[in-house]
């Protein structure tokens, strides 16, 4: 058994939850079968030592003329013929994101390969990327139809998740399998640096509410920067958040923690550039509340992270967040109500900023359940949500389809 697996990210170049997803399942996967990734990117890996061969394929914009917001779309389509020009010689293609679709679907008619599509996020679900992509929107909202009807099997990475494809999509039920994203436990756990926190500004003597993420709508950190004012006083707020989706939605971003700042009597710390792994772990670990206040997620590996370093979560009430969560014992879900015309903005923005803060308020003021509930976040992990398991899943799913 050969997987080829088609992505955007791959080491070095990670910066969301699918990119992490393909890092781990690859390296997991190639314990297993014999592995080959093909990404965006300058990566070349031999595969040698039981690892994932790895090839990347560069980006040549020299000669675009079309409008900016057009070239990741059409930088996707010339990264997708290149991995198909290269010959294939796996016995499944599997796709991770919209950029790598057109690819497989290439990989699935060119070289008769069963083709299977994870669903990390669904892009009529995330309106907000036109802001990014302009009309290129349109077409990835083509492109991923295309591709997930076309499917031989579709990954929901969790029951909501299912749902969703179900309902925007042909797709039969029978050919959608629910298989959650993971965590690698041995990387993720508790690790204790104050030097290397303090490092960035924040004081590790000092409490702290936590954000890790990306500036982009899906995430909803413009509400959490809302909640501050709300937070008890002298609370001290950390922003691990970088790589804005567009100018405007920065802009957005450092007009609200400026206002923030100038409304609340703690410190708001904001580590805007991404950090390594080992750096990261230490910041989730030193933290004592994590705040994912997404407004979309379909799964949300940050609060596996968080959980995983014993750190209680307070998270919006959406998506496959319902599943990872145990409300009240793991951390606490904050009701989303959504607007019906655009159903990816808070009904009342205020309110909800509002009970994010009564959320971390919550937690903050009480040590002792918030040790409780980071044990019992670890433990779930552990039991439910390990990379080992998630590659048996996948590997299971691979030779059910090529029988």
């Amino acid at each position: 058994m050969k997987t080829l697996l088609l992505s955007n990210e791959y080491p070095p170049n990670v910066y969301g939850g699918a990119g992490i997803h393909v890092q781990y399942l690859a390296r997991e996967l190639a314990k297993l079968c014999e592995v080959e990734v093909r990404c965006f990117g300058e990566q070349w890996e031999d595969g040698a030592d039981g690892k994932p061969q790895v090839h990347g394929a560069g980006w040549d914009r020299s000669g675009y003329t079309a409008p900016e917001r057009l070239h990741s779309v059409f930088g996707a389509l010339q990264r997708c013929l290149e991995f198909n020009t290269k010959a294939v010689d796996a016995d499944i293609v599997h796709l991770h994101t919209w950029y790598s679709h057109f690819g497989g679907i290439l990989a699935k008619l060119n070289y008769g390969l069963p083709m299977v599509l994870t669903v990390h996020s669904l892009e009529p679900l995330r309106p907000w990327k036109r802001e990014q992509l302009g009309g290129g929107y349109d077409f990835t909202l083509w492109l991923e139809k295309t591709a997930i009807e076309m499917a031989d099997a579709v990954v929901a990475v969790s029951t909501e998740t299912k749902a969703d494809i179900l309902r925007l999509f042909d797709v039969p039920e029978e050919k959608i399998h629910i298989i959650h994203n993971g965590i690698d436990l041995e990387e993720y756990q508790p690790s204790h640096n104050p030097g290397r926190i303090a490092s960035y500004g924040i004081d590790p003597e000092q409490p702290y509410v936590l954000f890790v993420g990306r500036i982009t709508r899906q995430k909803g950190i413009v509400h959490l920067v809302k909640a501050i004012e709300h937070l008890a006083p002298g609370t001290q707020v950390v922003l691990c958040a970088g790589a804005p989706d567009t100018p405007e939605i920065a802009a957005e971003m450092t007009e609200a923690v400026n206002r923030a700042r100038d409304a609340h009597s703690g410190p708001v710390v904001w580590i805007e550039q991404m950090v390594d792994t080992e750096t990261k772990v230490n910041i989730y670990s030193g933290a004592a509340v994590f705040c994912c206040p997404s407004i979309y997620e379909p799964f949300g590996i940050i609060n596996l992270e968080a959980m995983a370093c014993e750190i209680p979560v307070v998270a919006s009430a959406v998506g496959g967040m319902k599943e990872v969560i145990l409300h009240e014992e793991t951390g606490l879900l904050v009701p989303l109500e959504q607007q019906t015309e655009s159903p990816f903005e808070p009904l009342d923005p205020s309110a909800f900023a509002q009970d994010l803060a009564t959320g971390i308020n919550r937690l903050m003021a009480d040590p002792e359940l918030r040790a409780r509930m980071g044990k019992a976040g670890r433990q779930r992990v552990v039991e439910k949500f390990s990379w080992e398991r998630i590659a048996r899943e996948t590997l299971d799913l691979y030779q059910r389809m090529t029988r």
